[in-house]
């Protein structure tokens, strides 16, 4: 009865509002009633706390949106008779639609986020075996030193733990390749590795041929092992210490449990916060997905794996034939498959590995560009909506995965669309000022507060916008290219672990440059058109506001394409640890601030050795935390220290480290697992609508100064460097010099006639 009298009661106000919603009403009623809900909505934020204000917040800024919706269907678009204005115009009102539709989905997944309780400490004879799969390809020895060194480390008793080393550099295939250099790289690489598994007390794996990439790689690690629970880490991502003693405990909770995720969370900056210098004060991109919606999705048993810092259950992933490998993207193509099966999935909220993630905008394109087509791959090959055994929001969370990666085409869409009227007199919106301010203003501020409500503490304001503007020019073609050939896409390994040396403008920037240009002539155009042209309407006020916006936008992309330099190669951890630095026999005890794979800072805790600032050799030991892992030291080499808000910062570089002694940098590194949590709570502080809007309009003015000094210097080099290798009287010159050379000094005779040259 009960259950029927909620029903009842959903589908009575649900009709309501669907009346209330289609009520016509005069222009200044419709601001009027935008208003006062968007008051409403401020009320509940500041007022009121707990599920009920949060579905009320929610379903306020709802009506606005569907307000504005019936409006844009019944009121907007340009008449049939204008096939162009109307084509157009119907373009832009589906791309419109899309971006509600994602909206909605997010509003339905994300209403109640799960947090879920930390786990007791299980009895050791009661954990499951596990098998640690570290799978690489062309890493560096360091990288993957660093990440085993970890795996080992973790908390977990050592004969029911073993890590492998995956290897698909090193396979039978590479090592016979038909050109002999690549043969010989591979079969070093197979020797190298080989010997540093066997030194680190891990195991080597690699296998025939780089078949299904790396689903075919976890393939073939599972073959070879036994262990009940399985855990994937990629060759970056190194885990803390607690990992699977926070983690490994759910599977005895739940026997249909396939997976326990957690989050990704990197160390050094992606390019776009390293060239927006926004690393250690603004939440990174993924932070959303990881810290709001795969809790969403996990309410629904809808989280899903994401290719690292998981457990899988072995017999879960063996009932349906292991990792799958028919898309670019095995994690959530496995998961697909697993949930559809009648598995069950985790998500943990608490960041236990330490990743690197893409240092170039070429690089970071690269990557998005595979998820991108193998998300789409999934819902062209294996569709959700059409997937046996999934339940109706598990369906939902999927699709809304999948389709958020076309964004690109909503999002070009946006960025042009004003364009043709600005400069063809193309309506594609059909309204006058009064309305477009009344409709458009209101849903556009209550979008921005559903967002920044859901989501302010994880992601600033309109940097949504940016990323999809930014990877949407590359990844429109990228989906085209999945749509002509759903099978055709390769799995690509993204480089990681590069320094930049100098300023420079991306290899892919010169689109961002042209659409720049192209927004900024709009700009002037509106203005011209405005003020001068007779009969232009009020509407082309609007309109270029709107190509306004759009240039701040293009303007932030303009300095996120401008490469910093980045001189270090190793990204640093923030950590409170105790050690001493031995040097000529006496120790000297000191406080370890931070730390990375090629050195850490430290201060003195006493005074400082007198050879501190000349460069001297040392040994580093530290303080151990909780269970010892090793006794040994770290040979150091001191840099000169500088003074950091009144206190003096050593540096020291690490040696060349034997692989004993990673397990020293990793117990340096990765013991203390609330390292990263810490490092998190200092750049989430709550980024209200006002205060994200003028810093991002600050960096659309200030950023494309930066750009465009860059692209000036970049041509200014290019040009001189053409003139020395290209121009005719400085090749003269430089012959004539050579013949003095030859004669001793003496000059060239020639009798005026040009010397003669033959092409090398």
């Amino acid at each position: 009865m009960h259950v029927v009298l909620r029903t009842a009661a959903w589908l009575t106000s649900g009709l309501a509002a669907v009346l209330f919603l289609t009520q016509p009403v005069s222009t200044g009623a419709q601001f009027t009633l935008g208003c006062f809900v968007i008051v409403a909505m401020i009320a509940v934020w500041k007022f009121s706390h707990g599920k009920l204000s949060r579905q009320i917040f929610l379903a306020l800024g709802t009506f606005v949106v569907l307000r504005y919706l019936y409006w844009r269907f019944t009121s907007t678009l340009p008449p049939a008779t204008d096939m162009i204005g109307f084509s157009l115009g119907l373009f832009l009102l589906l791309a419109e639609m899309y971006c509600v539709m994602i909206l909605f989905i997010s509003l339905i997944i994300n209403a109640d986020p799960l947090k879920r309780q930390p786990l007791p400490r299980e009895e050791d004879t009661e954990l499951p075996t596990v098998d640690v799969f570290i799978p690489s390809y062309n890493e560096d020895e360091y990288i993957l030193a660093t990440t085993m060194a970890a795996a080992m480390s973790m908390d977990y008793p050592r004969e029911k733990l073993t890590v492998w080393l995956l290897d698909d550099g090193g396979t039978d295939q590479k090592c016979n390749d038909p050109n002999p250099a690549k043969a010989e790289v591979a079969r070093q690489r197979r020797a190298d590795l080989q010997a540093l598994c066997a030194q680190m007390g891990t195991k080597y794996l690699t296998r025939a041929r780089n078949e299904h990439a790396k689903a075919g790689n976890l393939n073939n690690g599972l073959k070879a092992s036994r262990g009940e629970v399985v855990v994937v880490f990629d060759a970056d991502h190194a885990p803390f210490r607690a990992f699977l003693r926070e983690t490994v405990g759910y599977f005895a909770r739940d026997p249909k449990l396939f997976l326990v995720q957690t989050p990704h969370v990197f160390l050094n900056p992606d390019p776009i916060e390293k060239n927006l210098q926004t690393f250690n004060r603004m939440p990174s991109e993924n932070e959303m997905f990881y810290s709001v919606t795969q809790r969403g999705l996990d309410k629904w048993n809808g989280s899903f794996f994401c290719g690292s810092a998981a457990l899988l259950r072995r017999t879960a992933l063996e009932s349906v034939g292991g990792f799958s490998g028919v898309t670019i993207t095995e994690d959530c193509e496995t998961a697909l498959d697993l949930h559809s099966s009648g598995w069950t999935s985790v998500f943990v909220d608490k960041p236990l590995i330490a990743g690197l993630q893409p240092e170039t905008f070429v690089s970071f394109i690269g990557q998005r560009s595979r998820w991108a087509q193998g998300m789409f791959q999934i819902l062209i090959l294996k569709n959700p909506l059409f997937k046996r055994g999934l339940h109706g929001i598990q369906r939902l969370a999927y699709l809304s995965s999948m389709s958020f990666w076309f964004f690109p085409l909503p999002r070009l869409t946006f960025m042009l669309a004003p364009l043709s009227y600005i400069f063809f007199d193309v309506k594609i919106f059909v309204s006058n000022v009064d309305e477009a301010f009344a409709y458009t203003t209101t849903y556009i501020v209550v979008n921005l507060m559903l967002q920044n409500y859901l989501y302010g503490n994880v992601r600033w304001p309109w940097m949504s916008e940016l990323y999809e503007y930014l990877q949407g020019v590359f990844l429109s073609k990228a989906l085209f290219s999945v749509a002509l050939s759903p099978r055709k896409p390769t799995f690509n390994v993204t480089a990681k672990g590069l320094s930049l040396d100098n300023d420079h403008i991306s290899e892919l920037a010169w689109p961002f440059f042209a659409l720049h240009g192209l927004l900024f002539a709009g700009a002037l155009m509106a203005a011209w058109r405005y003020m001068f042209e007779p009969g232009v309407s009020d509407l082309m006020l609007v309109v270029g506001a709107w190509n306004a916006f759009n240039l701040m936008i293009a303007g932030v992309a303009l300095g996120a394409v401008a490469e910093r330099k980045q001189l270090d190669r190793h990204p640093r951890l923030i950590i409170d640890r105790r050690g001493e630095i031995e040097i000529d026999g006496k120790k000297y005890p000191a406080k370890i601030v931070n730390v990375s794979a090629g050195g850490c800072a430290i201060t003195f805790e006493d005074e400082a050795p007198p050879q501190a600032d000349e460069g001297a050799v040392g040994r580093l030991s530290i303080t151990p935390m909780g269970e010892i892992i090793t006794t040994e030291t770290l040979p150091v080499l001191m840099k000169p220290g500088r003074s950091v808000n009144g206190v003096v910062v050593h540096g020291l570089a690490f040696a060349d480290l034997t692989p004993r002694e990673y397990y020293v940098l990793a117990d340096l590194m990765y013991a203390d697992s609330d390292a990263l949590p810490r490092f998190l709570a200092t750049r989430r502080s709550h980024k209200n609508v006002f205060s994200g809007t003028f810093e991002f309009i600050w960096w659309g003015l200030l950023e494309p100064f930066r750009a465009y000094s860059y692209l000036r210097k970049e041509i200014g080099g290019r040009k001189t460097v053409e003139k020395t290798e290209t121009s005719p009287e400085m090749s003269v010159e430089m012959l004539k010099k050579l013949v003095e050379m030859a004669n001793g000094g003496k000059p060239a005779a020639n009798d005026g006639k040009p010397i003669e040259t033959k092409a090398a």
